[in-house]
């Protein structure tokens, strides 16, 4: 079988459809060598002494992994110096990070969750690093917060690396999605999926029951016919996937199928939901969707959302599309 590199793929993707011009896949290039960085880090676990807590909270008051810290640094360190970024943001700080003037200032914004699902790191679940690149505003000269407020449809690329068994990168331009696994002898990204696709229908769904009793009527009642069975509405059974990694759990989705749910629900009316629009929710939809998924926020698209703030919140359902747009018709007719 012939093997195709991350950048052969890039370089072929920009001739056959002109959505990757060098600049792009430079900075694509850059942020897959900080993943293998992480990838690294992470095998080493208790051996590299990066477990544990580092004692410290990050801006939505969550307690920061040491492991959170690295990573954010990583990705940082080998972003700041290429002529590609004008800025990055990250979900472990609490404003963007211009890129310094000793080097040039490109025409992207990246944002990015340098390890989701901290809470598997001590216990060795996978986890891994989401990424969405979007163009700094025509005219723009010092970059600002309000800059990245961007629909998701204005995304340029998203992806994520996936630190499991194998470790992997998923990654979309617009133009389908493809994952490579890491060739870990060769140090290189190789392709081992062209235009994944996510079956309209499945058994499987992801969600955290031990909230069930916090959660809305429209939630409760779908779960409910889920639980139900053959002998229930549905007319079949289905199973139920939860690791508490968005990553681990989105891959598994991507790869057979399912829908995954992070609803908002009553303990905190104030906050919509859980998941960070821009961090976690717009790169991962624009993933789902350009694989034959959906991914809404109960009501509407969640890339049609228009941001608000750099750590926004939202509930999330996405998937296979025609669990979503069950569990979807159920908000608007709540």
């Amino acid at each position: 079988m012939k093997r195709i590199s991350l950048t052969q793929h890039l370089i072929e993707e920009q001739r056959l459809n002109n959505t990757i011009p060098a600049s792009l896949r430079l900075l694509i290039e850059v942020v897959s060598r900080a993943c293998k960085t992480i990838s690294h880090a992470v095998g080493k676990g208790a051996l590299g002494e990066v477990l544990g807590s580092a004692g410290s909270e990050n801006v939505q008051g969550e307690v920061q992994k040491k492991l959170d810290i690295i990573c954010n640094d990583y990705l940082l360190q080998a972003n700041e110096w290429g002529g590609h970024l004008a800025a990055m943001a990250s979900e472990e700080m609490e404003t963007i990070h211009p890129i310094p003037n000793r080097y040039p200032m490109g025409e992207y914004l990246l944002l990015f969750d340098p390890l989701d699902g901290s809470s598997n790191i001590d216990v060795n679940v996978s986890i891994g690093t989401i990424f969405s690149v979007l163009k700094a505003p025509e005219g723009m000269t010092t970059p600002t917060e309000i800059d990245f407020l961007q629909a998701g449809t204005r995304q340029v690329a998203a992806g994520y690396a996936i630190y499991g068994p194998q470790t992997m990168l998923v990654l979309t331009t617009g133009n389908g999605v493809q994952a490579f696994t890491l060739d870990r002898e060769m140090g290189s990204w190789v392709m081992t999926t062209n235009n994944a696709q996510i079956p309209e229908e499945t058994k499987e769904f992801a969600i955290n029951a031990s909230n069930a009793r916090h959660w809305h009527p429209p939630v409760k009642r779908y779960i409910d016919e889920l639980l139900a069975g053959s002998t229930g509405p549905r007319g079949k059974d289905f199973n139920m996937r939860w690791v508490a990694s968005m990553v681990a759990d989105v891959h598994r989705i991507l790869t057979r199928g399912g829908v995954f749910m992070y609803p908002a629900d009553a303990r905190e009316p104030d906050k919509p939901g859980k998941l960070r629009l821009m961090y976690e929710a717009n790169p991962m939809a624009f993933l789902v969707e350009q694989a034959g998924g959906a991914a809404t926020d109960g009501r509407g698209r969640i890339m049609d959302i228009q941001p608000e703030k750099l750590h926004q919140r939202v509930p999330v359902f996405l998937g296979s599309r025609s669990e979503v747009e069950r569990v979807t018709s159920y908000h608007r007719q709540d």
